[in-house]
């Protein structure tokens, strides 16, 4: 015997007879054949083992058993009316958590406000703000987006283009007076170097092919780019850091730049996320305003 839950279309049609008031008003307006209708309901019946309708040529009435099953139906397709109305709403509706993965120094001077701004638009998204320089891998971790400087490398991953970036050698005007200014970028091997990450020897790398890379000591390591910023305000030595870090305390003059014209290998922001068919609406959106916020920011 099939079940209600395989009669779905029979449930629909029995409904429709009833508030049609026949057959054939029922099949105009599920614009079906009235042979498919007088099908269903028989297939309905059938699998109820009760007549629902008494049917004459003229008239057509519920049995008690039909009013009942009706009443109990309407409800039934009711709440499926309720049920498809909640998933068009969350499906086409910005909501949930929305896992974001960031540099530190950035989000908090740049995406967390920004963030903040997004949720005073959309307050049924909860979003979740995880700091650090390493790279995360969004598939293991779970997250839902990921911002980053400069290239993709992972191809599992897409990238879209939010702001324009550059990274500067910097250093306080305390540090260049102690210690000199380099003229070349040769002569950064001789100077107190502030390098983010876990190796103490790395290499800086210039624009263009004219420059060769120029391997450093560090004089400070750590893998916090707001760290290194510090260190470099308080003139411990030279850092690499983004502009959008940085911008400010050059325009004030805590920090100056260092080698200005020798460009450091440009690092544009992108926002990563993994591959989907469908990407939630929470991510797509926020992206879209992210880039717009940060185009507007820009001033570099």
């Amino acid at each position: 015997m099939d079940t209600l839950a395989n009669n779905f279309p029979a449930l629909v049609a029995f409904a429709r007879i009833v508030s049609a008031g026949s057959l054939s008003a029922a099949a105009r307006e599920l614009d079906v054949p009235v042979s498919v209708v007088s099908k269903r309901l028989s297939l309905l019946e059938a699998s109820l083992g009760t007549r629902l309708l008494q049917r004459t040529t003229r008239r057509q009435t519920l049995t008690d058993e039909g009013r009942l099953f009706h009443a109990r139906v309407l409800r039934i397709l009711d709440e499926v009316e309720q049920a498809e109305a909640l998933l068009a709403q969350r499906r086409d509706g910005v909501h949930g958590l929305l896992r974001i993965t960031a540099p530190g120094e950035f989000g908090r001077r740049w995406l967390a406000p920004i963030a903040a701004a997004f949720q005073e638009l959309h307050p049924q998204v909860t979003i979740q703000l995880e700091l650090l320089d390493a790279v995360v891998d969004l598939l293991d971790s779970g997250h839902d987006l990921g911002v980053r400087y400069g290239a993709l490398a992972d191809s599992s991953l897409v990238a879209r283009a939010l702001a324009p970036n550059y990274r500067v050698l910097c250093a306080s005007p305390a540090y260049l007076q102690r210690h000199g200014e380099p003229r070349t970028p040769a002569e950064l091997a001789g100077h107190r170097c502030i390098v983010i990450g876990d190796q103490r020897r790395t290499d800086w790398k210039f624009d263009g092919d004219e420059t060769a890379p120029v391997r450093v000591d560090a004089a400070f390591l750590t893998n916090d780019g707001g760290a290194a910023q510090q260190l470099a305000l308080a003139g411990s030595g030279i850092a690499l850091k983004s502009i959008w870090d940085v911008g400010d305390d050059l325009a004030a003059g805590r920090l100056r730049r260092v080698l200005p014209n020798h460009a450091m290998a440009a690092a544009p922001l992108h926002a990563v996320y993994p591959h989907q068919r469908n990407l939630a609406p929470r991510v797509r959106v926020f992206v879209g305003y992210l880039k717009e916020r940060l185009q507007e920011a820009w001033r570099w």
